[in-house]
């Protein structure tokens, strides 16, 4: 597969995530004259925005929702779409490392999601492209020549060559990513150096459902001792067209600690310990009494810190491009939405 076909500049995205689907939009919204290909290795598009469907239930068991710390994230989100948009109302209360639960400050940012799950951030934003978004798609290696990068995949495929790759893999990914590109470059070892030094937190959800509606004045709860094993849980009935009426399902994202203990451990040995948990700390016995539960497993989360930008730069001279929270510095969806556009908007001048 070669990275064009019509004599267009091409660049390769690694990751549809947050990232990547933002760096995709920002080169429509310029109006380069780029063909991008997007190589996701996952069957879906999204990343760690993910959202699952189960006896009837639709959950975000990864990122909840897209926070709104600005106007531009609203006006993005909205331009994308008001059908099925959902603005989670009720508020994110807070606790301790005791179990106490307490009202939040009362000024939640808008808290955004859809009707159809959290993923249509990225569906909506890809579709609104010429992308050609491939899933299943695992990359194994890069490798950098005159006529521009080519990407090889697990199974021995190699596509491109593209004029530019960007790569929006958690940290340790990208890192992995790197120690296997064959690239005759002094500015190799620096970034391989700056992409390795971010540490990730480990989080493992557990879902819990339940035939009845267990109501709360809350929406979410948050531990902010970042002590408890409980980090947070959240009423997944609170999104309309998620949970049908009379029935609950919490996403109980537990701490690093207790993830890191707990993460290889079969469900039905840690989901009884996950929903004592929760029933103690809402105070509500019948919490105990699950119907189903399901998982998941986020090995890399949330980063701690950034990488150095400046180093990061340093490869795109010669088109090398990353995006992510990682490089941003803070787990949090609008963080890699933008940072990805950043980096889309940088590739477009390029290109320019």
């Amino acid at each position: 597969m070669s990275g064009t076909t019509d004599g267009a500049d091409s660049l390769c995205i690694v990751g549809a995530g947050a990232a990547g689907a933002g760096a995709a939009d920002a080169l429509r919204g310029a109006g380069a004259d780029v063909d991008v290909t997007v190589l996701e290795k996952s069957r879906g598009v999204c990343g760690r925005a993910a959202t699952r469907r189960r006896n009837g239930c639709r959950y975000d068991h990864g990122a909840n929702y897209v926070k709104d710390p600005d106007e531009r994230t609203t006006e993005l989100v909205r331009d994308l779409g008001t059908d099925g948009l959902v603005d989670v109302a009720a508020p994110v209360w807070t606790f301790d490392a005791d179990g106490r639960v307490e009202p939040g400050d009362g000024r939640d940012e808008h808290k955004w999601t859809w009707t159809a799950g959290i993923t249509q951030l990225a569906k909506r934003l890809f579709a609104r492209t010429d992308a050609e978004v491939r899933t299943g798609f695992r990359v194994a290696s890069l490798d950098r020549t005159a006529a521009g990068w080519t990407l090889a995949s697990t199974e021995g495929e190699s596509v491109g060559p593209f004029d530019a790759t960007l790569l929006t893999p958690p940290a340790p990914q990208t890192a992995a990513l790197l120690a296997e590109t064959a690239w005759e470059d002094e500015r190799l070892p620096a970034l391989r150096e700056a992409v390795g030094a971010v540490s990730y937190r480990t989080i493992r959800t557990v879902v819990l459902h339940y035939p009845f509606e267990a109501e709360r004045p809350w929406y979410a709860l948050v531990d902010t001792s970042k002590e408890h094993p409980v980090g947070w849980v959240a009423r997944e009935e609170c999104k309309p067209g998620h949970v049908p009426d009379g029935e609950s399902l919490l996403v109980v994202q537990m701490s690093p600690a207790w993830s890191r203990a707990h993460y290889d451990d079969p469900l039905e040995e840690v989901a009884p310990d996950v929903a004592d948990r929760v029933a103690r700390l809402v105070d509500d016995d019948r919490l105990r009494e699950y119907d189903w539960v399901d998982d998941q497993g986020w090995r890399y989360a949330l980063p701690e810190g950034g990488a150095a930008a400046d180093v990061l730069r340093r490869g795109e001279d010669a088109g090398l491009y990353f995006a992510g929270d990682w490089v941003a510095g803070e787990g949090r969806v609008h963080r890699a939405l933008w940072d990805g556009h950043d980096a889309g908007a940088r590739v477009a001048e390029r290109f320019g």
